[in-house]
Protein backbone atom coordinates (compact mmCIF):
# COMPACT_ATOMS: atom_id res chain seq x y z
CA UNK A 1 0.00 0.00 0.00
CA UNK A 2 1.47 3.59 -0.98
CA UNK A 3 1.74 6.47 1.76
CA UNK A 4 -0.26 9.47 0.88
CA UNK A 5 2.48 12.54 -0.58
CA UNK A 6 2.52 15.92 -1.85
CA UNK A 7 3.02 15.96 -5.80
CA UNK A 8 3.41 18.98 -7.58
CA UNK A 9 2.14 18.36 -11.63
CA UNK A 10 3.26 21.07 -14.01
CA UNK A 11 0.90 21.35 -17.13
CA UNK A 12 -2.11 19.74 -14.60
CA UNK A 13 -4.67 22.02 -16.54
CA UNK A 14 -4.07 20.35 -19.87
CA UNK A 15 -4.87 17.31 -21.57
CA UNK A 16 -2.83 14.17 -19.84
CA UNK A 17 -1.95 16.15 -16.69
CA UNK A 18 -5.51 17.45 -15.41
CA UNK A 19 -6.73 12.99 -16.22
CA UNK A 20 -3.19 12.55 -13.52
CA UNK A 21 -4.23 15.16 -11.27
CA UNK A 22 -7.72 13.23 -10.97
CA UNK A 23 -6.17 9.85 -10.41
CA UNK A 24 -3.63 11.29 -7.77
CA UNK A 25 -6.38 12.95 -6.01
CA UNK A 26 -8.59 9.89 -5.28
CA UNK A 27 -6.08 7.89 -4.65
CA UNK A 28 -5.56 10.57 -1.55
CA UNK A 29 -2.23 12.41 -2.65
CA UNK A 30 -2.11 16.27 -2.04
CA UNK A 31 -1.97 18.09 -5.80
CA UNK A 32 -0.28 20.66 -6.39
CA UNK A 33 -1.16 22.81 -9.91
CA UNK A 34 1.19 24.73 -11.91
CA UNK A 35 -0.29 25.61 -15.59
CA UNK A 36 -0.24 28.99 -17.33
CA UNK A 37 -3.01 28.20 -19.11
CA UNK A 38 -2.03 28.89 -22.54
CA UNK A 39 -3.43 25.92 -23.68
CA UNK A 40 -5.09 24.05 -20.44
CA UNK A 41 -8.41 24.83 -19.34
CA UNK A 42 -9.24 25.82 -15.52
CA UNK A 43 -12.25 24.28 -15.97
CA UNK A 44 -10.17 20.83 -16.41
CA UNK A 45 -8.63 21.59 -12.82
CA UNK A 46 -9.68 19.45 -10.33
CA UNK A 47 -11.45 21.32 -7.45
CA UNK A 48 -9.52 19.59 -4.45
CA UNK A 49 -5.79 20.35 -6.23
CA UNK A 50 -4.04 23.72 -5.42
CA UNK A 51 -3.57 25.77 -8.01
CA UNK A 52 -1.04 28.25 -9.55
CA UNK A 53 -1.45 30.03 -12.45
CA UNK A 54 2.38 30.84 -13.58
CA UNK A 55 4.62 29.94 -16.41
CA UNK A 56 7.16 27.04 -15.93
CA UNK A 57 10.08 29.60 -17.48
CA UNK A 58 8.95 32.56 -14.97
CA UNK A 59 11.86 33.12 -12.01
CA UNK A 60 8.66 33.07 -9.28
CA UNK A 61 8.39 28.99 -9.73
CA UNK A 62 11.25 28.56 -7.20
CA UNK A 63 8.99 30.40 -4.58
CA UNK A 64 5.95 27.75 -5.16
CA UNK A 65 8.24 24.65 -4.38
CA UNK A 66 10.12 26.45 -1.71
CA UNK A 67 6.78 26.89 -0.38
CA UNK A 68 4.88 23.54 -1.06
CA UNK A 69 7.79 21.15 -0.93
CA UNK A 70 6.44 18.45 -3.09
CA UNK A 71 8.45 14.89 -3.11
CA UNK A 72 7.43 13.80 -6.38
CA UNK A 73 7.44 16.69 -9.62
CA UNK A 74 5.57 15.15 -12.94
CA UNK A 75 6.85 17.76 -15.44
CA UNK A 76 3.75 17.69 -18.08
CA UNK A 77 4.29 21.67 -19.34
CA UNK A 78 5.57 21.66 -22.62
CA UNK A 79 5.10 23.82 -25.87
CA UNK A 80 3.58 20.16 -27.74
CA UNK A 81 3.33 20.75 -31.13
CA UNK A 82 5.70 19.53 -33.26
CA UNK A 83 4.99 21.95 -36.46
CA UNK A 84 4.94 24.63 -34.49
CA UNK A 85 8.15 23.71 -32.95
CA UNK A 86 9.63 23.56 -36.49
CA UNK A 87 8.64 27.25 -37.39
CA UNK A 88 9.88 29.07 -34.32
CA UNK A 89 12.47 26.66 -32.60
CA UNK A 90 13.42 29.40 -30.19
CA UNK A 91 10.31 29.83 -28.73
CA UNK A 92 10.41 26.01 -28.49
CA UNK A 93 13.62 25.68 -26.89
CA UNK A 94 12.87 28.58 -24.57
CA UNK A 95 9.22 26.33 -23.00
CA UNK A 96 10.55 23.16 -23.38
CA UNK A 97 14.27 23.37 -22.38
CA UNK A 98 14.76 26.30 -19.96
CA UNK A 99 11.25 26.04 -18.52
CA UNK A 100 12.05 22.65 -17.69
CA UNK A 101 15.61 23.39 -16.42
CA UNK A 102 13.49 26.14 -14.40
CA UNK A 103 11.50 23.62 -12.75
CA UNK A 104 14.04 20.86 -12.39
CA UNK A 105 16.45 22.92 -10.63
CA UNK A 106 14.20 24.78 -8.47
CA UNK A 107 12.22 21.60 -7.39
CA UNK A 108 15.90 20.28 -6.36
CA UNK A 109 16.72 23.88 -4.73
CA UNK A 110 12.98 23.51 -2.78
CA UNK A 111 14.59 20.47 -0.79
CA UNK A 112 18.19 20.05 -1.16
CA UNK A 113 19.26 17.84 2.10
CA UNK A 114 16.30 15.12 1.44
CA UNK A 115 17.03 14.67 -2.47
CA UNK A 116 17.50 10.83 -2.06
CA UNK A 117 13.53 11.30 -1.28
CA UNK A 118 12.85 13.51 -4.18
CA UNK A 119 11.58 11.89 -7.95
CA UNK A 120 11.14 13.81 -10.92
CA UNK A 121 8.78 12.49 -13.52
CA UNK A 122 9.38 13.83 -17.07
CA UNK A 123 6.62 13.65 -20.03
CA UNK A 124 8.56 12.54 -22.75
CA UNK A 125 7.96 11.22 -26.34
CA UNK A 126 8.53 8.10 -28.12
CA UNK A 127 8.14 9.53 -32.01
CA UNK A 128 9.75 12.34 -32.12
CA UNK A 129 12.94 10.67 -30.39
CA UNK A 130 13.25 8.22 -32.39
CA UNK A 131 12.92 9.76 -35.33
CA UNK A 132 12.33 7.77 -38.74
CA UNK A 133 13.29 4.81 -37.16
CA UNK A 134 13.86 1.48 -39.22
CA UNK A 135 13.06 -0.60 -36.59
CA UNK A 136 9.47 -0.77 -35.61
CA UNK A 137 8.13 -1.10 -33.20
CA UNK A 138 11.16 0.76 -31.73
CA UNK A 139 12.62 -0.25 -28.15
CA UNK A 140 14.08 2.47 -25.73
CA UNK A 141 17.83 1.56 -27.19
CA UNK A 142 17.33 2.71 -30.42
CA UNK A 143 19.76 5.36 -31.60
CA UNK A 144 18.00 8.81 -30.95
CA UNK A 145 17.77 10.55 -34.22
CA UNK A 146 15.27 13.37 -33.52
CA UNK A 147 13.85 15.45 -36.75
CA UNK A 148 12.00 18.53 -35.10
CA UNK A 149 13.14 20.63 -32.27
CA UNK A 150 9.99 19.59 -30.28
CA UNK A 151 12.04 16.11 -30.57
CA UNK A 152 15.54 17.25 -29.85
CA UNK A 153 14.15 19.51 -26.55
CA UNK A 154 12.74 16.39 -25.21
CA UNK A 155 16.18 14.62 -25.90
CA UNK A 156 17.97 17.40 -24.27
CA UNK A 157 15.84 17.24 -21.29
CA UNK A 158 16.56 13.44 -20.87
CA UNK A 159 20.11 14.16 -20.82
CA UNK A 160 19.99 16.87 -18.08
CA UNK A 161 18.06 14.77 -15.79
CA UNK A 162 20.56 12.25 -16.35
CA UNK A 163 23.27 15.43 -15.26
CA UNK A 164 20.68 16.07 -12.01
CA UNK A 165 21.41 12.16 -11.43
CA UNK A 166 25.00 11.75 -11.64
CA UNK A 167 25.56 15.02 -10.00
CA UNK A 168 23.13 15.43 -7.34
CA UNK A 169 21.53 12.09 -7.07
CA UNK A 170 18.08 13.01 -8.29
CA UNK A 171 15.84 9.94 -9.21
CA UNK A 172 13.86 10.72 -12.58
CA UNK A 173 11.67 8.56 -15.02
CA UNK A 174 11.06 9.96 -18.30
CA UNK A 175 8.46 8.52 -20.37
CA UNK A 176 7.93 8.46 -23.63
CA UNK A 177 4.65 8.49 -24.70
CA UNK A 178 3.43 7.62 -28.06
CA UNK A 179 0.25 9.73 -29.63
CA UNK A 180 -2.09 9.65 -26.48
CA UNK A 181 -5.76 10.41 -27.09
CA UNK A 182 -9.22 10.83 -25.35
CA UNK A 183 -11.31 13.00 -23.46
CA UNK A 184 -10.26 16.54 -22.37
CA UNK A 185 -8.00 16.29 -25.76
CA UNK A 186 -8.41 19.76 -27.76
CA UNK A 187 -9.17 19.83 -30.94
CA UNK A 188 -8.16 22.96 -31.97
CA UNK A 189 -5.23 22.94 -30.00
CA UNK A 190 -2.19 20.72 -31.03
CA UNK A 191 -1.73 17.73 -32.98
CA UNK A 192 -4.31 15.80 -31.51
CA UNK A 193 -5.49 13.77 -34.97
CA UNK A 194 -8.13 12.40 -33.06
CA UNK A 195 -9.81 15.00 -31.61
CA UNK A 196 -9.49 16.70 -34.78
CA UNK A 197 -11.11 14.22 -37.27
CA UNK A 198 -13.70 13.51 -34.29
CA UNK A 199 -14.69 17.34 -33.75
CA UNK A 200 -15.06 17.66 -37.71
CA UNK A 201 -17.14 14.83 -38.57
CA UNK A 202 -19.61 15.74 -35.37
CA UNK A 203 -20.05 18.97 -37.43
CA UNK A 204 -20.60 17.77 -40.99
CA UNK A 205 -17.24 19.25 -42.06
CA UNK A 206 -14.12 17.82 -44.04
CA UNK A 207 -11.36 16.74 -42.15
CA UNK A 208 -7.97 17.24 -43.70
CA UNK A 209 -5.42 13.97 -43.73
CA UNK A 210 -1.63 15.52 -44.60
CA UNK A 211 0.30 12.66 -46.74
CA UNK A 212 -0.98 10.16 -48.06
CA UNK A 213 -2.73 9.14 -45.17
CA UNK A 214 -0.56 5.87 -45.20
CA UNK A 215 1.59 7.10 -42.49
CA UNK A 216 1.55 5.36 -39.13
CA UNK A 217 1.13 6.20 -35.80
CA UNK A 218 0.90 4.16 -32.13
CA UNK A 219 -2.53 5.56 -30.39
CA UNK A 220 -2.90 5.20 -26.89
CA UNK A 221 -5.73 6.18 -24.87
CA UNK A 222 -5.28 8.68 -22.06
CA UNK A 223 -6.44 5.82 -19.15
CA UNK A 224 -3.75 3.68 -20.20
CA UNK A 225 -1.23 6.80 -20.29
CA UNK A 226 -2.23 7.80 -16.29
CA UNK A 227 -1.95 3.78 -15.04
CA UNK A 228 1.56 3.66 -16.52
CA UNK A 229 2.68 7.32 -14.56
CA UNK A 230 0.90 5.34 -11.39
CA UNK A 231 3.37 2.67 -12.04
CA UNK A 232 6.00 4.76 -12.60
CA UNK A 233 5.65 6.70 -9.91
CA UNK A 234 5.93 3.11 -7.57
CA UNK A 235 8.66 1.92 -9.64
CA UNK A 236 11.67 1.19 -7.86
CA UNK A 237 13.44 -0.56 -10.22
CA UNK A 238 16.80 0.66 -11.89
CA UNK A 239 15.74 1.59 -15.68
CA UNK A 240 15.08 5.29 -16.23
CA UNK A 241 13.54 5.61 -19.52
CA UNK A 242 10.04 3.71 -20.51
CA UNK A 243 7.88 3.60 -23.70
CA UNK A 244 4.35 4.24 -23.24
CA UNK A 245 2.42 3.34 -26.32
CA UNK A 246 0.38 -0.35 -27.40
CA UNK A 247 3.16 -1.68 -30.06
CA UNK A 248 0.40 -1.43 -32.56
CA UNK A 249 0.66 0.46 -35.90
CA UNK A 250 -1.90 1.75 -36.76
CA UNK A 251 -2.27 4.32 -40.44
CA UNK A 252 -3.91 7.78 -40.70
CA UNK A 253 -6.56 6.02 -43.03
CA UNK A 254 -7.12 3.29 -40.90
CA UNK A 255 -7.84 5.42 -38.08
CA UNK A 256 -10.00 7.23 -40.33
CA UNK A 257 -12.03 4.50 -41.24
CA UNK A 258 -12.86 3.12 -37.44
CA UNK A 259 -14.37 6.63 -36.36
CA UNK A 260 -16.23 6.83 -39.39
CA UNK A 261 -17.66 3.81 -38.54
CA UNK A 262 -18.22 4.76 -35.40
CA UNK A 263 -20.17 8.09 -36.46
CA UNK A 264 -22.02 6.03 -38.76
CA UNK A 265 -20.67 8.77 -41.53
CA UNK A 266 -19.61 8.76 -45.09
CA UNK A 267 -18.37 11.70 -45.45
CA UNK A 268 -14.26 11.22 -47.64
CA UNK A 269 -11.52 13.39 -46.02
CA UNK A 270 -9.29 15.72 -48.35
CA UNK A 271 -5.67 15.28 -48.52
CA UNK A 272 -2.79 17.98 -48.57
CA UNK A 273 0.45 18.25 -48.64
CA UNK A 274 2.29 16.67 -45.48
CA UNK A 275 4.17 18.88 -43.34
CA UNK A 276 7.72 19.25 -42.72
CA UNK A 277 9.03 17.14 -39.48
CA UNK A 278 5.85 14.50 -39.63
CA UNK A 279 7.39 10.99 -39.58
CA UNK A 280 6.45 8.10 -41.90
CA UNK A 281 5.89 5.60 -39.03
CA UNK A 282 6.04 5.54 -35.68
CA UNK A 283 5.72 2.90 -33.17
CA UNK A 284 6.93 1.71 -30.06
CA UNK A 285 8.35 -1.51 -28.17
CA UNK A 286 6.95 -1.60 -24.90
CA UNK A 287 8.84 -5.20 -23.98
CA UNK A 288 11.23 -3.18 -20.94
CA UNK A 289 8.12 -1.44 -19.47
CA UNK A 290 5.75 -4.53 -19.73
CA UNK A 291 9.07 -6.06 -17.86
CA UNK A 292 9.67 -3.58 -15.22
CA UNK A 293 6.44 -1.56 -14.77
CA UNK A 294 4.60 -4.54 -14.97
CA UNK A 295 2.11 -1.92 -17.00
CA UNK A 296 0.52 -2.68 -20.39
CA UNK A 297 -2.58 -0.84 -22.09
CA UNK A 298 -5.88 -2.47 -21.57
CA UNK A 299 -7.99 -0.52 -24.20
CA UNK A 300 -8.21 -1.37 -27.79
CA UNK A 301 -8.30 1.77 -30.56
CA UNK A 302 -12.28 1.13 -31.12
CA UNK A 303 -12.65 1.16 -27.11
CA UNK A 304 -10.69 3.91 -26.56
CA UNK A 305 -11.73 6.17 -29.41
CA UNK A 306 -15.77 4.94 -28.91
CA UNK A 307 -15.30 6.65 -25.14
CA UNK A 308 -13.47 9.50 -26.74
CA UNK A 309 -16.33 10.64 -29.13
CA UNK A 310 -18.82 9.98 -26.53
CA UNK A 311 -17.37 12.84 -24.36
CA UNK A 312 -16.79 15.05 -27.57
CA UNK A 313 -20.75 14.67 -27.99
CA UNK A 314 -21.63 16.01 -24.81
Amino acid sequence: MSWKRKILVTGGAGFIGSHLVDALIEKGHKVVVVDNLSTGKKENINKKAKFYKIDICSPKIGEIFKKEKPEICFHFAAQINVRKSVEDPIFDAKVNILGSLNVIQNFINSQKSKIKNLKFIFASTGGAIYGDATKIPTPENYPANPISPYGIAKLTVENYLKFYKENFGLKFISLRFSNVYGPRQDPKGEAGVVAIFIEKLLKGEVPTIFGDGNQTRDFIFIEDVISACLKAMEYKGKEEIFNIGTGIETSINELYKIISELLKTKIKPKYAPQKPGDLKRSCLDISLTKKELKWVSKFSLKEGLQKTIESLKS
